[in-house]
């Protein structure tokens, strides 16, 4: 049988003409306008939505708002369409096993190579992450052409501490640096992988300039090459991972001055946004991704300079699994000005929206812990935070902090409280007794949070209090609906034309309306563990 193989599914001349990599990047986005930029974001726009309207996961998506094709006719229009989630994902993945609905595979004769990995599961049961050989190859270069920018070169060694298996991350960089870069590159992957001895052993033996992963691991490997005492043949020059809120001045100093730069991006969108070698600032890659940030709770735009949700679109991503309006629930800020590039630039990473905890009033994100225990000699910069409600309903959060020796709880409790603006108790422990519960040594992302409410509602929606919890439940009741919208529309569209029914769905309740009893035979798909349909 003849098909096609992996690097004849695509044009890899034209991708690299599309998406340069090294002193053309450069070149061609320094001088460009945004208007200039605009325009080439609105052309791949329109041919991402072509693709997106042949996805059942979007047919339904949008075709329960009533939307049409028509109704889009560029990025100005973008707002019309519904953002979703993961939680939209994986409830595709259930009402649809084990791919969802948003497999946007061809069959037949049509079929392609395809790229099949998972999240690492940080947020709950891993998603499915499906990669075409286009959009694969350019969630590559993409990452390539960023760590080009920021100094790496064809004489570095690099050392990666991503995860493998069915994760994604570690494939992904290795395919990234070995195609694009051409710097060597050792896949160690992380401590349950290859242990933390052997890991600094192997920085001292090839010769490790730099090292890529998440900043949580990589600052722990520092610890053990002090403990190996292997600093004297470490010659590591540049980190390059998530920074987000833990401090980049310590994260240097572990390692004795090495550099450590910055990027964001999640499974489902490759890199988003990248620092440049000046550090000031994460470039959106707007030549590829289409970045809102939106408030928390409304949806709406946020202003510029306020902390906002992400929720991304990727441009080139319109083979097999587009990605429109995502959002990603990771919170951050657009900064002023512009950068050495016509890209605009954000603050990075600086907490989830769907971690955050509410503390007798008062929004409470718990990486923010990480920045205002930084510069501290005394502790080693790991920590968890436990949430818990006592018998008469008053909710607390205590934090577990390393130290060193020398650390006074009462000292460090007033530092927290005037950074997160509300009391905590500080629990003080030795190096190393954080990593049971952050699971630093197994996961990509460590634990941070330990939420022990357990406050998911029974009670009507009338009577219920502002938790974040109640947020979630809302969001839960309102996807229910948004599933029954969309089989009145399927049931209504077999019936007459789809621009009737698209009519007719206008005039139905939104999402947050209340549910019709038909939701009944559906609850049993949906509810959590030991609910049922009477209890709502």
């Amino acid at each position: 049988m003849s098909y096609p193989t992996y690097f004849e599914a695509f044009d890899a001349k034209a991708m690299l003409e599309q998406y340069p990599v090294g002193d053309k990047f450069v070149h061609r986005y320094k001088s460009m306008s945004r208007d200039e930029l605009l325009s080439l974001q609105d052309a791949q726009f329109l041919k991402l939505m072509r693709r997106g309207w042949e996805i059942p996961f979007y047919q339904r998506l949008w075709g329960a708002q009533g939307i049409e094709a028509g109704d889009i006719s560029g990025l100005a229009d973008i707002g019309k369409l519904p953002v979703y989630d993961k939680t939209d994902l994986m409830e595709s993945v259930n009402a649809f096993p084990p791919y969802g609905d948003f497999d946007g595979r061809r069959a037949g004769a049509d079929s392609g190579p395809v790229v099949f990995h998972t999240t690492s599961g940080t947020t709950g049961r891993p998603q499915p992450l499906m990669f075409g050989p286009k959009g694969r190859e350019i969630c590559n270069l993409m990452v390539g052409r960023m760590y080009r920018w920021m100094g790496l070169g064809r004489d570095d060694v690099v050392q990666s501490v991503y995860g493998h298996g069915m994760i994604n991350g570690g494939h992904f960089i290795r395919e990234a640096v070995t195609h694009y870069t051409n710097s060597l590159f050792l896949s160690a992957g992380t401590g349950i992988e290859t242990r933390s001895i052997q890991q600094v052993n192997l920085m001292a033996d090839f010769g490790v300039t730099c090292m890529v992963g998440f900043v949580d691991y990589v600052r722990k490997l520092a610890e053990v090459a002090e403990a190996e005492e292997l600093f004297d043949r470490i010659n590591l020059k540049m980190i390059i991972g998530h920074l987000g809120t833990e401090d980049r001045k310590g994260t240097e100093d572990a390692w004795r001055g090495a550099k450590a730069y910055d990027w964001y991006g999640v499974g489902d969108t490759g890199t988003i946004a990248g620092e440049g070698p000046e550090r000031d600032g994460l470039y959106v890659w707007e030549d590829a991704q289409f970045l809102e940030l939106l408030d928390v709770d409304s949806g709406a735009p946020v202003k510029h300079g306020v902390t906002g949700d992400m929720v991304v679109t990727c441009l080139f991503k319109d083979d097999i699994a587009p990605c429109i309006r995502f959002n990603t629930h990771d919170i951050t800020y657009e900064l002023d000005g512009r950068g050495e590039l016509a890209f605009k630039r954000i603050a990075g990473f600086k907490g989830r929206s769907d971690n955050m905890v509410k503390l007798r009033g008062i929004n409470i994100f718990p990486h923010a812990v990480a920045a205002l225990i930084e510069n501290r000699s005394d502790l080693t910069g790991e920590y968890v935070c436990r949430v818990s409600r006592d018998a008469a309903g008053r909710d607390s959060m205590e934090v577990t902090l390393e130290s060193r020796g020398g650390s006074e709880a009462a000292g460090l409790s007033e530092l927290l409280r005037k950074g997160l603006g509300i009391e905590v108790e500080v629990v003080m422990v030795g190096p190393g007794d954080t990593a049971k519960a952050t699971q630093i040594d197994t996961r990509q992302k460590p634990i941070r949070l330990m939420d022990e409410r357990k406050i998911w509602p029974t009670f009507p929606l009338s009577n219920a209090p502002t938790h974040r919890s109640m947020l979630s439940w809302i969001g839960m009741r309102m996807r229910q609906a948004r599933l029954v919208r969309w089989l009145v529309w399927r049931s209504v569209s077999k019936r007459t034309s789809r621009s009737l029914a698209c009519h007719f769905m206008r005039g139905l309740p939104d999402c947050g309306a209340a549910l019709p009893s038909m939701t009944r035979k559906w609850w049993r798909y949906y509810a959590l563990p030991g609910q049922s349909f009477s209890e709502h």
